[in-house]
């Protein structure tokens, strides 16, 4: 692979990006965006971060933190969202969580062009559930030396009839009608705990990551049902996995300073529940007083995600 051209981010610098062209799909042209923050040393490893849904990659500390214990850093804003997202397109709707794994590739190309041998994938929320499909089936998963997930979206967090009567008929329609929108279903009381403009410290571009969440599609939900249904038949990864959550859920129709210490979107027992199954080395982390992204979580709660993620790394991999 040539050398990629990097352009300052708009995170500024020393983070910077470059486009990775993608083939045209049933919206039209398509790219991704992969974004590193420049390497200080020339370390030969390195970790990619997918972000999760409703989102892109804005989180400057965890890059640094990553970078101070010896890794390059990487993020790739997937296809349809955040720098990646191109006019035509409906934002985040795909019809198959696969063609993520074309992104990926593209990535991990870049990687291994830059002297990355020894690569982690990492990814939060929807982006945890596309990195543990991409280590169980894409054509790179071989170069992966592990993969560290955050809060992965490994279940629908409604109730069961929503879970198996609705979202089934849903996604059996959505074969049909695949960009028909429908509500999406994230409390804006995760996004107030989140941003500086509401009650949160985190400053972020709120058309990239709004506060009332973009619509989905049909076909959106349509993928996400059947990579669920994919990674609960049994995943056989065989590489070490990290997974993170946090200790309690929070839902509910009012406010409550329980946003600042719990996940508001999913179901920590679906995690746990759903976690250890996902291959045959995985270790399963609580984290107290954790929101959703738990790299956003109050500074004493982020102390103690980055002191697992590291010993973790180090007990690993050594």
């Amino acid at each position: 692979m040539l050398p990629v051209s990097y352009q300052p981010d708009v995170l500024g610098l020393p983070f910077e990006q470059c486009v990775l062209l993608q083939p045209a799909d049933y919206e039209g042209p398509v790219q991704s965006t992969l974004v590193r923050l420049r390497p200080t040393a020339n370390s030969v490893k390195a970790i990619l971060y997918l972000h999760g849904f409703n989102d892109y990659f804005f989180q400057k500390e965890m890059a640094r933190r990553y970078q101070e214990h010896g890794y390059r850093f990487y993020a790739l804003d997937l296809r349809k969202y955040g720098r990646s997202w191109l006019p035509h397109q409906l934002p985040n709707n795909v019809r198959d969580l696969r063609e993520y794994h074309a992104d990926i590739d593209a990535a991990l190309a870049v990687l291994q062009a830059e002297g990355c041998a020894t690569v982690l994938l990492s990814g939060h929320s929807t982006g945890g559930l596309i990195a543990a499909l991409y280590a169980q089936e894409g054509t790179q998963r071989h170069t992966l030396a592990a993969l560290i997930l955050n809060s992965p979206f490994l279940a629908l967090p409604q109730n069961w009839i929503v879970r198996n009567l609705a979202v089934p008929l849903v996604a059996a329609v959505g074969r049909l009608t695949p960009n028909l929108k429908i509500p999406g279903s994230l409390s804006t009381h995760y996004g107030a705990s989140l941003h500086r403009q509401y009650r949160g410290e985190w400053e972020y571009n709120l058309t990239w990551k709004p506060f009332e969440v973009f619509h989905i599609t049909m076909s959106w939900l349509r993928a996400i049902h059947i990579a669920h249904r994919r990674l609960q038949r049994g995943a056989v990864l065989t590489l070490p996995v990290l997974v993170l959550h946090s200790d309690q859920s929070v839902r509910g129709n009012s406010w409550s300073d329980e946003y600042f210490r719990a996940d508001g979107v999913l179901k920590v027992s679906d995690i746990e529940r759903l976690a250890p199954k996902l291959g045959t080395h995985i270790t399963v982390a609580s984290i107290a007083g954790g929101v959703h992204d738990l790299v956003l979580s109050p500074l004493p709660v982020r102390e103690q995600v980055y002191e697992k993620i590291f010993t973790w790394l180090t007990v690993t991999l050594g």
